[in-house]
């Protein structure tokens, strides 16, 4: 079997990506297992600027938070800024210290330098404005859009002032309180003022909408689309922080659900653009149901991968990263009865496999999960395969 498992390996190259697939797919979802390993980052860079060379891929999409995410886009098509400041203010989750993604926007602005405007690479962030600790206010998305929107369209047409909004949103320490994700009373997402804002969000989503064909001749198609991205964006958070006050069974369930949700809506709006690498954890991008513990209650929703699939059919396309050792971590040699350990007895350090043959080539024989003693890295699941349109494995991931 082991032959047989070898041939449906390759070297992971956007030659050989491609060559899985049936035809380039709008959104090329790379998953990883694990955070904030540079290794698997480097190895994400490299595919990307060979999809960038070879097959004509513009945009790369990262689990970040989608505002900060502008900061790097300004800076990597433009140069607004310096790589300093872009690192320190362009993401969440504490990404901007790693150096392989220093790497991936020195090498993005470096490759935009004197190119026009059609040409160049373009960085988004496709995560909501939301940490595991709580949520950002919605007033810099609410306020960027009314904004926009202020500057162009009739004011007759608004259902409210800049100045209504200001009263309505309030300090904003009241909507970023951390305490409101374990107690539900600490949050401000039902109060009155709150579901005003709701009212007026949506309104003002619909005015954007309504006044498309002359927003887009006043502006540009690139102001108009960040435009809707405020306008997703305030209208996820008046809906996550709604959900942190409530008090239901499925308070934490939606919680997750809404957040996929925030994702998947932020990656087709860039699936119109054209055709990009998007790179998350596999939970996020996987098709089948994510699954989790948390606080003792067992949660189950669709991933923003899943969504995104149900829209785009062959269009999406998704590859999962598996690892043999994560050393430093206390993850060692898998189990010679689990997908990483038949991967890992090949004599390869790192390679894309064909997950659908592989699964072929398993027929009856049903490899045992792999269990991880640390809760930072999540082993694939075997029952996955057959939805996994290639598997990246990576033999050892030594310390970054």
């Amino acid at each position: 079997m082991a032959t047989d498992i070898k041939e449906t390996t390759h070297a992971v190259e956007a030659a050989s990506v491609m060559r899985l697939l049936s035809a380039r797919p709008r959104l090329l979802a790379l998953g990883e297992p694990t955070h904030g390993e540079d290794t698997l980052l480097d190895l994400r860079n490299e595919l990307f600027r060979q999809l960038v060379e070879q097959e004509g891929y513009r945009t790369i999409a990262i689990e970040s938070d989608c505002m900060r995410g502008l900061v790097v886009d300004d800076y990597v098509t433009s140069g607004t800024g310096t790589l300093d400041e872009v690192m320190e203010h362009g993401f969440s989750h504490g990404w901007g210290t790693s150096a392989a993604n220093r790497e991936l926007v020195r090498w993005m602005r470096a490759y935009n330098d004197g190119r026009p405007a059609p040409e160049r690479l373009r960085f988004v962030g496709f995560d909501g404005p939301l940490e595991i600790t709580g949520a950002a206010s919605p007033r810099q998305a609410l306020t960027a859009l009314h904004g926009y929107l202020a500057a162009r369209v009739d004011a007759g047409l608004f259902p409210c002032t800049a100045e209504t909004l200001d009263r309505l949103l309030g300090a904003d320490d009241r909507w970023t309180n951390t305490a409101a994700m374990m107690d539900p009373a600490q949050s401000v997402g039902k109060s009155a003022e709150a579901n005003e804002l709701r009212l007026l969000a949506d309104d003002l989503v619909s005015l954007l909408d309504e006044q498309t064909p002359h927003l887009i001749t006043a502006t540009s198609r690139d102001d108009w689309d960040r435009a809707r991205l405020y306008g997703r964006t305030a209208t996820g958070l008046l809906r996550y922080h709604s959900w942190m006050a409530d008090t239901s069974p499925s308070r934490m369930t939606r919680l997750v659900a809404l957040r996929d949700r925030m994702m998947a809506d932020n990656l087709r709006a860039v699936a119109e653009r054209g055709p990009a690498l998007v790179y998350a954890h596999n939970g996020h991008l996987q098709r089948e149901k994510s699954t989790m513990r948390m606080g003792g209650l067992p949660l189950e929703w669709w991933s923003a991968g899943a969504l995104v699939s149900a829209h785009l059919g062959e269009e999406y396309a998704f590859l999962a990263t598996a690892l043999g050792t994560l050393r430093h971590q206390g993850v060692d040699t898998p189990a010679p009865d689990t997908v990483e350990g038949l991967l890992y007895a090949l004599p390869l350090d790192r390679c894309v496999v064909d997950a659908p043959r592989l699964a072929t080539v398993l027929g009856d024989t049903r490899p045992a999960p792999r269990v991880s003693p640390w809760f930072g890295y999540a082993p694939l699941d075997p029952a996955h395969l057959a939805g996994i349109d290639g598997l990246v494995f990576v033999k050892d991931v030594p310390q970054s």
